[in-house]
């Protein structure tokens, strides 16, 4: 069984329902769907769909979608302790990099999370080194 395989779909619903209360206490409401999926064994993504502010909605529509992409990227800085912290509590594993990342344009947004990669099974080190599948 590959370490996805263990992860109980409880952990995956626990992030998903995480990132849409962290997005209703940060930004004053929250996405109306989350989904979240392992991406190999020291990757997570959150999908967001409808994410967007009302006033980012409006600035999308008037064509500053710069604008918006700028001031979410604000928002991740500002935010970026909570996201990981809950994450790394619900995995139950250190976040090494994390990063957020919106499409306006489809009003998506996602919550993207790296691992510090797991022990080896030998107790000797990283499963696997950088550069290597």
């Amino acid at each position: 069984m590959t370490p996805i395989e263990a992860q109980p779909t409880s952990v995956l619903a626990a992030v998903s329902n995480a990132m849409v209360a962290l997005h209703k206490e940060q930004f004053g409401r929250g996405p109306v769907g989350a989904r979240s999926h392992f991406a190999g064994p020291d990757a997570l993504v959150c999908v967001l769909e409808a994410a967007l502010l009302p006033a980012e909605r409006k600035l999308v529509n008037m064509g500053d979608q710069q604008r918006v992409r700028e001031t979410r990227l604000a928002f991740q800085a500002a935010t970026a302790d909570a996201f990981v912290a809950a994450v790394e509590q619900i995995v139950g594993r250190k976040v090494r990099a994390f990063a957020s990342a919106a499409d306006v344009d489809r009003d998506v947004v996602f919550e993207n999370f790296v691992f510090e990669p797991e022990a080896a099974h030998d107790g000797r080190g990283p499963a696997s080194q950088s550069g290597t599948a």
